[in-house]
């Protein structure tokens, strides 16, 4: 489980495929010391495990699922992404409850500079629109962000300064694909309904 809190921006240095899965290094601050193997980290909000430690980086694998509904099939050397690393019992819950299960991928339609801070708007797959709800978190690259529009499959977040700062969102421009996970919370709700 995640909060949605960025606290690293980590980079590829090497992708490796290997038969259906595709072998990720990636630079972080993080004191790998620390990590133990099969930790749970998540990149650019996708939870990868690790599977090999070097002094500044880590290595994790990606499946076949997470290659066909993620950013993770792009992602190449020198590709930033947001890191997180899993919580433990008794850490601030700063953001919302993130499994690391992405759902999709959202489009950026615009970005709006307003100033200090930074309006994004997305398309949502019409499939996970029903579950974005204004002043709802949403996970978007492993960012919880606040909804504060919705409009269809369109729903916008403004970020703060800090935000921009220290996540990869500084870069994201319009026609950037992101990776979307709904709120959980959302999700049970809707699949409650259903029975009814």
């Amino acid at each position: 489980m995640f909060t949605g809190i960025v606290t690293d921006i980590g980079e590829i240095v090497a992708v490796e495929p290997r038969n259906d899965v595709r072998r990720l290094t990636i630079s972080t601050r993080y004191d790998t010391a620390g990590i133990d193997l099969g930790a749970s980290i998540a990149c650019a909000g996708v939870c990868l495990t690790v599977v090999e430690m070097q002094p500044s980086s880590f290595s994790v694998e990606a499946a076949p699922e997470t290659l066909a509904i993620t950013t993770v099939k792009d992602w190449q050397a020198g590709t930033r992404i947001n890191l997180e690393r899993a919580l433990k019992i008794g850490d601030e819950l700063g953001g919302h409850v993130v499994q690391g299960h992405v759902d999709g991928l959202a489009t950026v339609t615009d970005r709006e500079d307003l100033g200090e801070t930074t309006r994004f708007t997305f398309e949502a797959p019409a499939a996970l629109a029903p579950f974005i709800a204004v002043k709802g978190s949403v996970t978007l690259d492993g960012t919880s962000l606040t909804v504060n529009t919705v409009e269809g499959r369109h729903f916008s977040c403004l970020l703060i300064p800090h935000t921009l700062g220290h996540t990869t969102w500084g870069q994201v421009q319009a026609g950037a694909h992101v990776n979307i996970e709904v709120d959980m919370m959302a999700r049970y709700a809707a699949r409650l309904a259903e029975f009814r």
